[in-house]
């Protein structure tokens, strides 16, 4: 969808990070009424169109017609503290919702407090490694500049209801997600699934993590971390919103931290170890790969939109995350420094992404028969 509104964006005027010290106003009419905002503007289009990031983390990509009057004075950006930012989004969500707060998370949930609980002990715990992971191999991370917001429904139905005005029809088919717009992560209850008739909802801490730690759950919690990890890498620095970040790089970090283990204290054995699903779907990929696939997956990001290609596109994100991390770590961090400093709504074309990727990791067709040989390796 940003791609889309990115073409009025098309040619910027550069303000990324400049303009720390002004705050904006601006009143936008759609959907036949007013909305008055308060942020910074973090690009300004030619055209007078406008990407805004308002004091609650939610970006605004407005249209030039959309724009009813644009003022700003001298007070500095500040974002919306914990108190606020719970006070307006529980004006938001619908009535029934609570907030439970960790060291790094607002929780809204309307399910048990025991299951908001358990979800804001895996998050911080999946914090807690992803930091620790990325500070060890030399990449200096941000503190998030609002707590990391985590919406929880109660049933899957009051879920799709609410995810189909970002999601559309396609609500129904996943079960929770990150949003680069709002910055939010949005899920349900997964023990009314995953628990296949068993009763979970309203179950103690004990209970809760007796039903999803079972084989038959961990796909869907590991969906849940791998949003989370996302929304982490997008408020700690590794990424930046709405910027060309390309997919395989950033779905090939949130597989690479995807699968925890339960039923160890930590959640994880290993950050970063072999993905069974995944690799047994590449190396299976491999035996009709075609000879332009790494280059493909590099520079264009349409493989992972298509719904014939998208499990071989995630498959292989992850294989060269986990061959480059293994065998290319400083290239990899190094690559990783480039990315994370591009700024938002300016749009690399596919030989700026190649050229880009070969200067931190050489020749492709040397590459990709050493990533070949060594995926194809694993067990």
């Amino acid at each position: 969808m940003h791609r889309r509104l990115a073409v009025l964006l098309v040619i910027v005027n550069a303000v990324w990070g400049s303009v720390a010290c002004a705050l904006d106003y601006v009143t936008v009419h759609t959907h036949d009424k007013e909305t008055k905002l308060a942020g910074r503007v973090l690009v300004s289009a030619q055209d007078g169109g406008l990407l805004l990031l308002g004091q609650d983390g939610v970006t605004w990509m407005i249209q030039p017609g959309e724009i009813v009057s644009h003022t700003a004075d001298d007070a500095p950006f500040k974002p919306l503290n914990a108190d606020e930012l719970s006070e307006r989004l529980l004006g938001q969500l619908p009535k029934g919702f609570e907030t439970r707060r960790t060291s790094h998370y607002l929780i809204f949930h309307n399910t048990s407090r025991d299951y908001a609980g358990w979800c804001g002990s895996l998050f911080e715990r999946l914090y807690l490694e992803f930091t620790n992971f990325w500070t060890r191999r030399g990449f200096s991370l941000k503190t998030p500049d609002w707590p990391l917001v985590a919406i929880i429904f109660a049933d899957q139905r009051s879920y799709k209801d609410f995810a189909q005005k970002e999601l559309g029809d396609a609500a129904g088919a996943i079960i929770g997600y990150y949003s680069l717009k709002t910055n939010r992560m949005t899920m349900f209850d997964l023990t009314g699934t995953a628990s296949q008739g068993r009763t979970g909802r309203g179950g103690t801490t004990a209970q809760i993590n007796r039903i999803l730690s079972q084989p038959d759950a961990e796909r869907t919690v590991a969906t849940i971390v791998h949003e989370a990890t996302h929304q982490i890498a997008y408020n700690c620095g590794l990424h930046t919103r709405f910027s060309d970040c390309p997919l395989w790089f950033s779905e090939g970090i949130a597989v690479y931290f995807e699968t925890p283990d339960l039923s160890n204290s930590k959640g994880w054995k290993t950050i970063g170890a072999v993905h069974p699903s995944r690799l047994a779907q590449f190396q299976e990929y491999a035996n009709r790969r075609a000879p332009d696939s790494l280059a493909s997956l590099v520079t264009n990001d349409k493989r992972f939109r298509d719904t014939q290609q998208g499990l071989d596109a995630y498959a292989e994100a992850w294989a060269l995350t986990y061959f480059l991390l293994k065998q290319r770590p400083k290239q990899y961090v190094a690559y990783l420094q480039t990315l994370s400093a591009k700024p938002p709504m300016q749009w690399d074309d596919p030989d700026a992404r190649l050229l880009e990727f070969q200067q931190a990791f050489g020749d492709l067709r040397k590459l990709d028969a050493d990533f070949m040989r060594y995926t194809l390796r694993l067990r």
